[in-house]
């Protein structure tokens, strides 16, 4: 579980596409999940349909299904953290940006190094939600996120120690010793929030630097 020292704006007049995408994911994946469960394999992504099939539209539904209430409610708790506090610092438009883009980018990895793969599924905002705490990192470097509600790093320790298990997690899955959770994805998605935060809003990095004392 991810929390910010910055808790969620409860305002959400003040933030209408924090709210918006709080809902949405919960209305579909809640549906998906127990009124049609049919629907998370339609809406799911799978490389070899996409490719194949052209079907597109996985790389964004994809991310408004989840695996479990548990999966639904780790991913939207840490969007209520993040999401408001960033939508009032770059504009709900470029939170849209950043949050959409974030996704296609995680799926795009995850294309990239599953094309082969058969049978390979994946749902979740995770790969989203990556890219708003990372970009929440590049506003507030040293404030705490919170592991578990008990567990306060820095941000900036948080981005590089998620980086870097996120790549060891990759290669030990290739070899069969993890698997389960798209580590992929949420390197994509951290790296992709990233880079659309500073093309979104370039004095972000000098700010960053600043905090920093460089």
């Amino acid at each position: 579980m991810l929390l910010s020292s910055f808790p969620g704006n409860t305002v959400f007049y003040d933030t209408p596409f924090t709210l918006f995408l709080l809902l949405i994911n919960i209305l579909v994946s809640g549906y998906a999940l127990y009124q049609d469960p049919s629907l998370i394999g339609k809406l799911s992504f799978k490389p070899r349909e996409i490719l194949n099939n052209r079907e597109w539209y996985r790389m964004i539904t994809g991310g408004f299904v989840h695996g479990g209430l548990g999966h639904l409610a780790f991913n939207m708790i840490t969007l209520y953290y993040f999401g408001p506090y960033l939508e009032a610092q770059i504009g709900s438009f470029a939170f849209l940006i950043v949050y959409f883009g974030a996704e296609l980018a995680a799926h795009a990895l995850t294309l990239l190094l599953h094309k082969d793969t058969p049978g390979y599924s994946a749902v979740g905002a995770s790969g989203a939600i990556s890219g708003l705490v990372f970009s929440f990192c590049l506003f507030q470097p040293f404030s705490k996120i919170y592991l578990f509600f008990a567990i306060g790093i820095p941000a900036w320790l948080f981005a590089f120690s998620f980086v870097g298990f996120s790549i060891w997690a990759m290669r030990k899955r290739e070899t069969g010793a993890l698997g389960g959770i798209a580590h992929e994805a949420h390197l994509g998605g951290a790296i992709g929030g990233l880079i659309l935060t500073l093309i979104m809003k370039p004095s972000a990095l000098q700010s960053f630097l600043n905090q920093l004392g460089l």
